[in-house]
């Protein structure tokens, strides 16, 4: 009986291979547009390979990472194994249509620089062109701007808030995971006037919001069973929340912002619970209406009836938001949840890059979340 029930289980497994092989080893297809990818290496950089292999109208044609340089991208990650030949270069080998940068914040503008001026489409997935001013970015960064003639042309790449300006650039500077998470939760009620001018964001981020190159203090043995705030009103991420929300003002007020990121012990994910007190009496309906119509044509934010988990967005480019009012305390209480190297940084992306090229916004994007 139980050699009848082994033969059983090699015969599905030899099945299940053969059905799964000519996935694996089909050739990529002849598409439209060529897709570079600068730091393949890092964790955003190999989810932006990992939802292109799929992509309708794009293909991965180069990809750089100089610690792993001449291997195949499937050797070195054996996730992408799917890609058979294609070879980690030490630079983009080859014509692109189109450019993503994986880099770390200074490095990935000296990266980005020469594509943005011969007007090859560049998404920066890094945070160098997300600040408008170079003054913030040397007080933020601790460094001058290594390409400050390009901050004019650089679009946030948000299309929540700039669908119709990403369309026209040649230049994106995609969100950071933190930000797109509070921007999109709160988005709605700043826009509307129906929140005073202070804000107060409490985040919770996954540990692969770190990256692969960061150094210690992230272990298993680390972050395990813990907890931790860090960075307290000096994070990076607090001026670039602040920028677009105040662009959302018409009267044009500055939004204060009180950022306090925290580190949990999940691969991925962020959680942003956002607290703003009410500029005037508003009902829960006036919120929920509100919301309901800001985000109406938005393929990727959807306005949750109940407070979203961060696993309902795993894996997917979904952000989920939940507004409440306490009516006690006069406060508006707003939820952003999402993946963030997809959502937070892969995904979108991707949704710049649809938008850049004329694509349907949610080509190579459709998927549900992974649960549980």
């Amino acid at each position: 009986m139980v050699a009848a029930r082994l033969e059983v289980e090699c015969e599905a497994s030899l099945t299940s291979a053969l059905w799964i092989a000519p996935i694996v080893a089909r050739k990529i297809p002849d598409v439209t547009y060529r897709v570079g990818i600068i730091n393949v290496t890092g964790y955003a950089g190999m989810e932006a390979a990992r939802l292109l292999w799929n992509h309708p109208a794009a293909r991965v044609t180069a990809v750089t990472g100089r610690s792993l340089a001449g291997q195949r991208l499937g050797e070195a990650f054996p996730h992408l194994a799917p890609y058979g030949d294609l070879r980690i270069g030490e630079e983009i080998e080859g014509d692109v249509d189109v450019v993503f940068s994986a880099l770390p914040t200074a490095a990935s503008a000296a990266a980005c620089a020469p594509y943005a001026h011969a007007g090859v489409p560049v998404v920066d997935i890094a945070a160098d062109f997300r600040l408008k001013d170079p003054s913030a970015f040397q007080e933020w960064f601790g460094q001058p701007h290594p390409a400050p003639e390009l901050l004019a042309r650089a679009v946030y790449g948000l299309p929540e808030l700039n669908r119709e300006a990403i369309r026209g650039a040649k230049l994106v500077a995609n969100p950071g995971c933190y930000p797109a998470a509070s921007i999109l939760a709160l988005a709605p009620a700043v826009a509307a006037g129906l929140v005073e001018d202070q804000v107060i964001v409490d985040a919770k981020s996954g540990i692969s919001g770190a990256g692969r190159a960061t150094g210690g203090g992230y272990a298993f043995s680390d972050v395990n069973e813990d907890v931790s705030a860090y960075k307290i009103a000096n994070h990076n991420h607090q001026p670039e929340i602040s920028q677009e929300l105040t662009a959302l003002r018409p009267e044009g007020h500055a939004v204060k912002v009180t950022f306090v990121p925290h580190l949990v012990p999940m691969t991925r994910g962020i959680h942003a619970t956002c607290y703003a007190r009410l500029a005037r009496d508003v009902s829960q309906a006036e919120v929920d209406a509100a919301y309901r119509d800001f985000y109406a044509g938005a393929p990727f934010t959807r306005v949750s009836a109940t407070p979203p988990h961060t696993k309902h967005t795993l894996g997917s480019n979904m952000c989920l938001v939940h507004a409440k009012v306490d009516a006690r305390s006069g406060m508006l209480i707003a939820v952003g949840v999402l993946d963030n190297l997809v959502k937070g940084a892969a995904g979108q992306a991707i949704e710049n890059m649809n938008l850049m090229l004329g694509l349907a916004q949610n080509a190579g994007l459709d998927l549900p979340a992974v649960y549980p």
